[in-house]
């Protein structure tokens, strides 16, 4: 008995590790089988994805089309409207140019009369050109002629002013000469300023009274005789030199045009009309000498007249 139980004690112990084998294995299968089912399902996964995709796109374009159909369609029906509007104007056109045939006849004979009056109201108007470009040609010659007589006569009147300038300046020259600061330069009568103002003043001295004085007769036997038709005036321009003034006057601009206004003055003062009259200041910017001398100085500050027309 002791050793039947041994035994069978024995035989159990040895069916154990079947059993484990048995459930190891099975353990390995399973879990293979979840593996491969895992992978499969991630496969199925990736692949329902790419199908998924596809379809969205598939749709879009599905619906892309639709739009473009649907366009289509619209434009479709709007150029059958236009073609049936254009065929109904073609048919409104026709009928009205069937209705008008006669009409256009008459027409056109009432045409042709007014052209055939038109065309002989034309030629009157050619003729009366023709005879009017012929007086305009006349005139023109006309016109042509009494511009050469005027510019004829204009020569003639500056002519007999300058034989009138320059008596005036030689019986001027007579009068002063061989007196300091007295010249002619050019169709100027020049008198230095020294000869008429103090230094820095525009107020005639004793001396420069008798001058403006003698030039204003003068100027009187000249002008009796200069004719009433000839426009003249005796310019006076009062000049100065370009050093800084240092008196009443703010520049020489001042002091220039008050010494050739206190002049024209005197003239009219000794009788001289002042129609025939002008004053003008030019203050250092017209010197006879350019050089930077006392002498030049000198020169550059006068009062310069001339004979001119207006």
């Amino acid at each position: 008995m002791a050793r039947r139980s041994r035994r069978k004690a024995s035989h159990e112990l040895n069916a154990w590790p079947g059993y484990v084998d048995a459930l190891s294995t099975l353990l390995m299968v399973v879990t293979f089988v979840l593996l491969v089912f895992v992978l499969s399902q991630q496969f199925l996964a990736t692949a329902l994805n790419r199908r998924t995709h596809s379809l969205d796109t598939l749709k879009r374009e599905v619906a892309a089309l639709q739009h473009t159909l649907s366009l289509t369609e619209k434009r479709n029906v709007a150029l059958k409207e236009m073609v049936a509007s254009i065929s109904s104007e073609r048919d409104e056109a026709q009928q009205a140019a069937n209705a008008s045939a006669a009409e256009s006849v008459a027409t056109l004979t009432t045409l042709q009369a007014q052209i055939t009056e038109l065309n002989a109201q034309l030629n009157a108007i050619d003729q009366a050109l023709d005879v009017s470009q012929k007086d305009i040609a006349a005139r023109d010659q006309q016109i042509t002629n009494l511009g050469e007589k005027l510019n004829v006569a204009l020569a003639d009147k500056v002519n007999e002013l300058n034989r009138y300038r320059s008596e005036f300046f030689e019986k001027l020259q007579k009068v002063l000469k061989n007196q300091k600061g007295i010249s002619v330069v050019g169709d100027r009568f020049v008198l230095q300023s020294a000869i008429l103002f103090p230094t820095g003043s525009a107020e005639l001295t004793p001396e420069g009274r008798k001058e403006i004085t003698v030039l204003a007769e003068t100027l009187h036997s000249v002008a009796r005789r200069i004719p009433k038709d000839i426009p003249w005036i005796l310019r006076v321009d009062g000049h100065a030199d370009k050093m800084p003034i240092h008196s009443s006057f703010v520049s020489n601009w001042e002091l220039s045009t008050a010494r050739a206004t206190t002049v024209v003055k005197a003239l009219i003062a000794a009788g001289i009309d002042p129609h025939h009259l002008a004053a003008t200041g030019f203050s250092d910017y017209q010197p006879l000498d350019p050089h930077d001398t006392p002498e030049a100085y000198a020169r550059n500050r006068r009062i310069e007249f001339r004979l001119t027309d207006r």
